[in-house]
């Protein structure tokens, strides 16, 4: 079935994870406009947060994804201030399995942080990002 709305993703009988990755597609489309990307991202996050508070393991790197959403979507949107704890969170849920998600959610705060100015914390973030094991 066609996804119409952002209701499509949350109603009842869809699947935690499809409804946060329903949430995060309409947003992706939704932003090009302005119109209820934030929030919809906001509610992934949400929905995301519990999912990871009953299993960690599964679903932290979908959590951290939603985080990254949000710090890319406040950034277009020149609020850089605002995008950092999301970012920053990312990269804390992603430090423990590490792979791509670290490496992605590195190069995320690095870009928040050169936004602001902070190129000092961005160039550690990189560098960070760069000695991080790829994935197999």
């Amino acid at each position: 079935m066609a996804r119409n709305g952002s209701d499509d993703a949350t109603r009842k009988g869809t699947m935690g994870v499809a409804a946060v990755e329903g949430l995060l597609a309409y947003a992706g489309r939704r932003s090009r406009w302005g119109g209820g990307a934030l929030s919809r991202v906001h509610e992934a996050i949400g929905l995301s947060r519990e999912l990871a508070a009953a299993d960690p393991d599964e679903h932290s790197v979908l959590l951290a994804r939603c985080l990254r959403a949000a710090a890319k979507l406040l950034l277009r949107r020149g609020r850089a201030q605002e995008a950092l704890p999301f970012a920053q969170e990312a990269v804390e849920l992603c430090r423990p399995s590490g792979g791509a998600p670290l490496i992605v959610s590195l190069a995320c705060v690095s870009e928040v942080y050169e936004a602001l100015q902070r190129y000092g914390d961005a160039a550690e973030a990189m560098t960070e990002a760069t000695a991080v094991d790829p994935p197999d």
